[in-house]
């Protein structure tokens, strides 16, 4: 263990791995870090403190966690080194072998994190004189969207899913805090909030009186957020009455909506609450409400007893989706899920074949998508630009959640503008300012 030096405020580099609710965590780490006096720095800086925020939806995200602890450490000899979240919520021991880690916190513990570095490390808070700071969130930590969490946890419990074990119970965050912070972070400069959580549909069923579509009334209503983005929702929650939230434009018309697999005998296997037919329905009702709405899903390829039939489905169902884009995951096995009883498995080489087809076909549907967007109007927030004088190459995103991008003599950084998009060749489009 290692003290600070006093003619600096203690480094620290958070590392942030899978979902947009860790990416929320993560900047609220950071400015829970910056409070208390440290000075939050880029994960490339040579830092005192690392802290990896981990993802264990996967092996792979598991694997991955145990190489950025590793290269952390060869990077940062002396630093104290923190595995956070999802991985040591469910296996803190397979984290306590490596001796590389310093701390191990899981989700349950991670509102004292930055209290359990400051005791390691022997470092007395020193509360920033201003409070909140907007570096606090730069764009190295929280991009220049500003992911803000209203619940986590789940009940809905998928047989795959470990996420109801390392998140728990559903758990709804007060609308009037999340409000307050929404107006927080439109003072410090953020154009786009994205609402963040496990399960956004069922937000506020463990509250009296209050809903997703009268949350996001609230937002609209008592904040000047100029787009504000629902980053998840399930089929079953896809209604009119919720969908017709999105008449106000400043609600980005964008929805991810997990599908996993077309085969009714896979998703009830999976233990999710809807059929094909159900989720092809839950499309067209967006589609009719929504106009030029981008729908993106994820799927899961070569599910325990998944047949060559089965997979035929979801390939069916995906050329009728037209899907903007999806993301596609072979089956991991995940301890603890009843899932992980099943000994039907499908052959490794089987579901990496299955992969690389579904795949193909999901490129096919986002390219699709793009080029019925060329020649029209949208709204673009411009993220960022390669370094070099002007003209700049900006690279950004549009209210329907498309990667573009422009060379403009003019500085666009964190700004929205209307542009037309001229070009979809490549997942990268090219437009025009307007």
């Amino acid at each position: 263990m290692h003290g600070f030096s006093t003619d600096h405020p203690p480094s620290v580099a958070i590392e942030t791995h899978g979902c947009k609710l860790n990416q929320a965590d993560s900047a609220d780490l950071a400015r829970e870090f910056v409070q208390a006096g440290y000075s939050v720095l880029s994960s490339k800086d040579s830092v005192d403190i690392y802290v990896v925020n981990t993802c264990t939806i996967t092996h792979v995200a598991d694997r991955k966690a145990r190489h950025t602890i590793r290269s952390a450490r060869r990077r940062n000899p002396e630093a104290t080194i923190v595995a956070a979240g999802c991985y040591p919520q469910r296996s803190p021991e397979a984290l306590s072998s490596l001796d590389e880690v310093d701390l191990i916190v899981g989700n349950k513990d991670k509102s004292t994190l930055v209290r359990q570095v400051g005791e390691w490390r022997g470092f007395v808070p020193v509360p920033c004189a201003i409070g909140d700071v907007p570096n606090a969130a730069s764009p190295k930590i929280a991009r220049t969207r500003a992911m803000v969490k209203i619940q986590e946890g789940c009940d809905q419990v998928c047989s795959y899913c470990i996420v109801p074990k390392v998140r728990g119970r559903e758990r709804s965050r007060p609308s009037d805090s999340i409000v307050r912070v929404i107006g927080q972070r439109v003072q410090e400069g953020y154009k786009e909030v994205v609402l963040t959580g496990t399960q956004l549909g069922t937000y506020g069923l463990d509250q009296d009186e209050v809903t997703l579509s009268g949350l996001i009334e609230r937002i609209l209503d008592e904040t000047e957020v100029m787009r504000l983005r629902v980053s998840s929702l399930q089929p079953q929650e896809i209604e009119p009455d919720l969908i017709s939230s999105w008449a106000n434009s400043r609600l980005c018309p964008h929805f991810h909506m997990p599908l996993q697999s077309g085969s009714d005998q896979i998703l009830k296997k999976m233990k999710r609450r809807y059929t094909g037919e159900e989720y092809l329905n839950a499309v067209n009702l967006i589609r009719s409400m929504v106009p030029n709405a981008a729908i993106s899903t994820d799927i899961i390829v070569g599910f325990p007893g998944e047949t060559e039939s089965q997979f035929s489905e979801t390939c069916r169902l995906v050329d009728n989706a037209m899907f903007a884009k999806m993301h596609v995951f072979p089956y991991s096995e995940r301890p603890g899920t009843s899932a992980s009883y099943f000994s039907d498995t499908v052959p490794r080489t089987q579901i990496l074949e299955r992969v690389s087809r579904i795949i193909d076909l999901g490129q096919i549907s986002a390219m699709e998508f793009r080029k019925g967007l060329v020649g029209s109007i949208r709204s673009v927030l411009w993220e960022g630009s390669e370094s070099g004088q002007g003209p700049y190459l900006w690279k950004g995103i549009t209210d329907n959640y498309v990667k573009v991008t422009c060379l403009s003599q003019r500085w666009l950084a964190n700004e929205i503008t209307d542009a037309r998009l001229c070009d979809a060749k490549d997942e990268m489009v090219s437009v025009e300012l307007i």
